[in-house]
């Protein structure tokens, strides 16, 4: 069966903002580029997502600049870069048509954000039919505030609050809720090792 890699939104718009940090995995774009060296080394088709919302004047604008993937991660010529404003990356771009042109019915799910498009991307593959590896290792995610949070707090506020949701608890509750039922929770090593 022919896999692919899908690399969630590895991009320089998540180091804009202060609240890189705190990020649960500095460093992210070594791990990521580590399945990329891997998938290509096996053949296997590798699909670059970035996450875009035109017309905010934000990091995630187009316009920024930083709607690329971070230093030291290089798309190869062939190799999709496909821009999605939803959160899963399948609903706003034509990734499963690509995939299917590749025959792949296997992926291999990293990125940014754990909980938000790296989840609602293996989500949407596991009810589309695709097999999923989702490699938490090679993941990344951000402390969440309580919904109840007043608004405008800085990040030093956010992480001092006992009602913050830490990143090994967002982390966990992913993993528990994809594990046999959308996908199949991996190491870097079994990935690498497979």
């Amino acid at each position: 069966m022919n896999r692919a890699l899908i690399v969630v939104d590895v991009q320089e718009s998540f180091r804009r903002g202060p609240r890189w940090a705190a990020v649960s995995v500095p460093d992210i774009a070594a791990r990521a580029g580590r399945l990329v060296r891997d998938a290509r080394d096996r053949g296997e088709t590798v699909v670059w997502v970035l996450h875009a919302e035109p017309g905010t004047d934000g990091p995630f604008d187009p316009a920024s600049g930083h709607v690329r993937p971070m230093d030291g991660l290089d798309p190869l010529p062939g190799e999709a870069v496909l821009t999605k404003t939803t959160r899963n990356a399948f609903t706003s771009t034509d990734l499963q048509r690509r995939l299917t042109l590749a025959g792949s019915r296997a992926l291999t799910v990293c990125g940014i954000q754990t909980e938000q498009c790296c989840e609602t991307t293996t989500r949407v593959a596991a009810d589309l039919g695709y097999d999923v590896d989702f490699v938490t290792e090679a993941t990344a995610t951000f402390p969440i505030p309580h919904r109840d949070a007043p608004a405008g707090r800085s990040w030093d506020e956010i992480l001092a609050d006992p009602r913050t949701l830490g990143t090994d608890a967002i982390v966990e509750r992913t993993e528990y809720a994809l594990a046999g039922r959308f996908a199949t929770i991996r190491t870097l090593d079994e990935i690498l090792t497979r």
